[in-house]
């Protein structure tokens, strides 16, 4: 009788037309990007050692003849980790190789590396001491490939420089020297979190090499950015550490520079924002480098720039605006010369975990359930002001519209409302005293899967 019942529902549905939405999920590999929710990018090149600031258009057009200027005398990664982890971050990535083409480890490949210079008598291998240091510390370590420039090589926006067949010629060779390079990369350091393409891959079928298949068999559970077919994440609109609002984890395309995203100005709002409807899952990354305050933008070291370290209310506000909008958050750290990450920078990171964690690590009260509406009772008049939010997104985005109310004299009152949640909403209102909170889904594609459902009472600094 009861499989008599299903079928006669089933076919009712298919009669009347009633079809259940797909429900777009993440990869396995793309649940580890929403966990993570904080990470560090590292930049380091030969220009960090030169003693002038850097400029990206003579970095990509001016190679660095003296590349024995790479002498870091305290080089010390495990500060570097600690710093990082003292943040929140929960991995870490490594520019092994930038503009200039200088490889940050013992190519075989690449003669224009660590080989070829006397610090540490031509043995160093700087990928390995960071791999090491995120090992040590449980950090995941990534690794960044920058082959869309090469100031030694003549290589510009992935092309050689020149014409006829002898550009052509060395078009194909250097397409087979990324490989290669990639190659090394992703077989000799063990399992990697990520493999970056910075600016992307281009198009294996263009001008661009054919890696996504060598990470795809060396690391398969490496998350993967980017080339014209494929984004496992995508980069978020802008530097500013922040996304737009409503973020949608899903995207009309694979790959979030596809040939199918028509203008430049409907891509920056679908990076910014994603698409509800999309068909991939392709979540959002918000970057900033750490000094970028008084109109600075410094992903690498540069001179001078102790004091443009940005202050911990714009990094508060930073977090909330990524991290808090279903974004993860990637800062970029600046090792200087000797091989440090600043005193500065390492104690603004670690004045920003502190309070992070004063702010949310411990909530009034927290509740989860899959339903509509959920009651979070306070068990005394209690001021709140912040509400977090998160669905379980291996389920996919269910969420559509939302709104958290707060019990007052007897009444409820709405607090605020908003559209997506993903793997954290972070909402604030004004404070108020009450005795209990209600969020209600007010639009939803399925049922809502919500794994926490917390209140917070923040001092505000």
């Amino acid at each position: 009788m009861k499989r008599l019942c299903i079928f006669i529902i089933f076919l009712m549905n298919y009669v009347l037309g009633f079809t259940q939405p797909e429900i777009i999920v993440p990869k396995p590999h793309q649940l580890k990007w929403h966990k993570a929710e904080m990470g560090a990018v590292f930049h380091y090149d030969l220009h960090v050692f030169d003693g002038i600031r850097y400029g990206q258009g003579n970095n990509r057009l001016n190679p660095i003849e003296d590349y024995n200027i790479f002498n870091p005398t305290n080089l010390n990664t495990d500060q570097w980790i600690a710093a990082a982890k003292a943040a929140g971050c929960k991995f870490a990535v490594l520019t092994a190789t930038h503009e200039t083409g200088f490889g940050l480890w013992q190519s075989d490949v690449n003669p224009y590396c660590l080989k070829a210079i006397k610090w540490r008598d031509g043995k160093g291998d700087l990928v390995r001491d960071f791999v090491n240091s995120c090992r040590k510390y449980g950090i995941q370590p990534g690794i960044y490939v920058g082959i869309r420039w090469n100031s030694l090589l003549g290589i510009h926006n992935f092309k050689v420089t020149g014409d006829g067949e002898f550009a052509a010629n060395r078009q194909a060779w250097y397409k087979r020297f990324c490989e290669k390079m990639v190659e090394e990369l992703c077989t000799r350091y063990g399992d990697l979190y990520m493999i970056w393409f910075d600016g992307g891959a281009d198009d294996p079928r263009g001008d661009g090499p054919d890696v996504e298949p060598i990470v795809n068999k060396y690391q398969p559970n490496c998350l993967f950015y980017h080339n014209i077919d494929r984004a496992d994440f995508r980069w978020g609109g802008s530097e500013s550490g922040t996304v737009g609002y409503p973020c949608w984890s899903t995207f009309p395309v694979p790959c979030s520079h596809h040939k199918q995203v028509e203008s430049q100005k409907k891509q920056i709002e679908l990076l910014k924002q994603g698409d509800p409807e999309g068909k991939y899952w392709v979540p959002a990354m918000a970057d900033s480098p750490l000094r970028g305050a008084n109109g600075r933008h410094e992903w690498f070291w540069e001179p001078d720039d102790e004091n443009n370290i940005y202050p911990l209310p714009t990094l508060m506000d930073m977090y909330e605006k990524s991290v808090g909008r279903n974004a993860t958050l990637i800062i970029g750290l600046t090792p200087d010369p000797e091989g440090l990450l600043p005193a500065g920078d390492e104690q603004r990171l670690k004045e920003w975990g502190e309070e992070i964690n004063r702010r949310f690590g411990t909530p009034l009260a927290e509740t989860k359930g899959q339903k509509k509406s959920l009651t979070l009772n306070l068990n005394k008049k209690q001021p709140v002001n912040y509400c977090i939010i998160q669905e379980d997104i291996a389920k996919g985005e269910r969420i559509r519209q939302y709104k958290i109310e707060a019990k007052i004299d007897g009444k409820w009152q709405t607090m605020c409302s908003g559209e997506s949640v993903g793997n954290k909403r972070i909402e604030s209102f004004e404070p108020i005293e009450t005795t209990a909170l209600r969020l209600t889904v007010t639009r939803s594609i399925a049922l809502p899967d919500i794994i926490n459902f917390s209140a917070y009472g923040v001092t505000l600094k």
